[in-house]
């Protein structure tokens, strides 16, 4: 795993994403919006696998996805018993929207609505006012495999992380800068986690995503902000769960945006 360290850092787009995502969550997302986004996950998890969670691997992480940031546990009971139609709620789907931003770069919006014509309006208007365009159902989707990701304090110890994570069933480590970047199967995420945290390392995120098979090296700053203000915007959406995309930006340009 540890050869493959090179091959992180040139698809490091997504971990640079998932960076600024994690770090603008933490500083400025409300409280209430982030619960909101996890609740929707929770009860659509539950309505597609059941509620029960050695059984149902989606439920599993976004429980634990809920733990992590502090959901109530009478929150996640309530989302979990409105997915299995013991309490009434609104039906969400989920629904993928795939998309350009400015210079090509190749965009997946994944959400969970109650009204996709609305949704999908709502989405298509972001990207076609800042620079980007919708495109067809699996026009980009081939660009990108879905993953088990893991990130991890920089502090830990990298030979530890490793030899914990491949006996766990991790595919890959990758330097993401400030942390450590694991990949793995999308139904090993859970056994890593927990192999992880009963070692002593303890994940700062574990969740299902889709991580970009190439990368478009983005080298006009202006057209960097551009790119990083869309999938801000995407992601502040109330209905969006996940943005996706496989840009390549300067570190200096991702550290003037987080800033």
């Amino acid at each position: 795993m540890r050869g493959r360290l090179e091959e992180g850092k040139k698809m490091s787009g997504h971990s640079k994403w998932a960076t600024i995502k994690y770090r603008k969550g933490a500083a400025d997302q409300a409280r209430s919006k982030l619960f909101a986004k996890l609740i929707r996950q929770l009860e659509v998890a539950a309505r597609e696998g059941g509620s029960d969670l050695n059984s149902n691997a989606s439920l599993r992480t976004m429980y634990q996805k809920a733990r992590d940031a502090s959901v109530p546990m009478d929150t996640i009971e309530r989302a979990i018993k409105r997915g299995t139609g013991e309490l009434e709620g609104v039906r969400y789907e989920a629904v993928a929207y795939e998309g350009y931003a400015p210079g090509g770069v190749a965009v997946i919006v994944e959400t969970l609505t109650d009204n996709r014509n609305r949704t999908g309006a709502e989405i298509r208007n972001l990207l076609s006012r800042n620079g980007g365009s919708m495109a067809e159902p699996g026009a980009v989707s081939w660009q990108f495999e879905r993953k088990g990701t893991l990130s991890l304090d920089r502090t830990l110890d990298e030979d530890k992380i490793m030899e914990v994570a491949v006996e766990a069933g991790a595919e890959d480590l990758s330097d993401g800068g400030d942390r450590w970047e694991l990949t793995c199967a999308p139904q090993d995420l859970g056994g890593v986690r927990d192999a992880l945290v009963e070692a002593g390392i303890v994940p700062t995120t574990a969740e299902l995503s889709l991580v970009p098979t190439t990368a478009v090296p983005v080298t006009d700053d202006g057209e960097a902000r551009k790119i990083l203000k869309l999938l801000s915007l995407l992601d502040d959406h109330d209905d969006v769960q996940a943005v996706h995309a496989n840009y390549d930006i300067s570190d200096q340009v991702l550290a003037e945006f987080e800033g």
